[in-house]
């Protein structure tokens, strides 16, 4: 009996004593945007697939560019976001101290606080040589939501549009929205 206490109090104090599990890539990145003020991101295959292209890319051509693969925006366009943002880095072998040196750049540090990003891809890959690992993030929100089955399918969308008066014009009328023709 003393044994078994002696191995369970051991256990304990071994798993006290153990470093705790580093915390992945999109858990870091969540934590630096909670302490400033934005919410947590997770991961995505698809940006994975679009940051592991690009790092592989940059790494193959041992060229640390944005347009490696060709345009930004035609890159993420398969993500279907509204707004996105790509961080790239090459040197740390990482990702710990290659999210510390996009903390400390302006640009970087801007993307990593995307306003309304919830989703996140990164990836990571060495040149021929071995010798340098280049590193992509993709970050991106304002994703549209998908319209399910049901009767909202079969609604019209309906676009409600301020009238602005010319300037140089007076005012007309009284009308403040104009509803599918109709005047309020």
């Amino acid at each position: 009996m003393h044994r078994v206490a002696g191995g369970l109090i051991a256990g304990l104090l071994l798993l006290a004593t153990a470093p705790a599990m580093a915390e992945s890539p999109a858990e870091q990145i969540s934590s630096f945007r909670l302490k400033h003020g934005e919410v947590r991101v997770v991961r995505d295959a698809t940006l994975d697939r679009i940051a592991m292209d690009q790092a592989r890319a940059m790494a193959a051509k041992d060229d640390l560019s944005h347009e490696t693969l060709g345009p930004f925006n035609r890159r993420i366009a398969p993500a279907g976001a509204g707004r996105a943002a790509e961080n790239i880095a090459y040197g740390y072998d990482n990702f710990e101290k290659t999210l510390g040196q996009w903390i400390d750049s302006s640009g970087h540090r801007k993307n990593l606080l995307l306003p309304n990003a919830s989703r996140v891809g990164i990836a990571s890959a060495k040149n021929a040589s071995g010798k340098r690992t280049y590193w992509a993030m993709e970050i991106a929100g304002d994703y549209e939501q998908k319209r399910g089955k049901g009767k909202k399918d079969t609604e019209p969308l309906v676009v409600v549009k301020r009238e602005a008066a010319p300037a140089s014009k007076p005012k007309s009328s009284n009308c403040h929205i104009k509803l599918l023709g109709l005047c309020i």
